[in-house]
């Protein structure tokens, strides 16, 4: 086996692909994404493979930018967003964190697939989710 692949199972090992989740009904989302916590605001969604998956996306996210500075992107990019659309759901759709999880909440292979930093590529992207 190959250094690479040594270092890929690794990788895979430290960023794993479940998370706890926590029912929280005054929650004013379907799901939220606060590490290492999955947030979902129905006891149903449980078992909402596609929200789990989206909220995933955003903790493997989150473990990439080191929590932290996770955060004050994703603020940052929403008042941007904000200022740039007028909308607070506009911004909202925009953030490109968003953009990767919606884009690929629907796929189940997608956490395992997943390369690093892969919401990078969404920095440009103009088309709306």
């Amino acid at each position: 086996m190959g250094k690479n692949r040594v270092n890929l199972i690794c990788l895979k090992h430290i960023f794993k692909l479940s998370y706890p989740i926590i029912y929280v009904p005054f929650l004013n989302v379907n799901g939220m994404a606060l590490f290492p916590f999955i947030l979902i605001n129905k006891p149903a969604y449980r078992n909402d493979s596609q929200i789990i998956r989206h909220e995933t996306i955003h903790l493997q996210q989150q473990l990439e930018l080191l929590i932290l500075p996770f955060y004050i992107l994703y603020a940052a990019n929403y008042i941007i967003n904000l200022w740039r659309y007028k909308n607070s759901y506009q911004a909202y759709y925009h953030i490109i964190f968003e953009r990767e999880a919606y884009a690929n909440d629907g796929d189940i292979l997608y956490l395992r697939k997943r390369t690093l930093w892969a919401f990078l590529k969404y920095i440009h992207a103009n088309k709306s989710v």
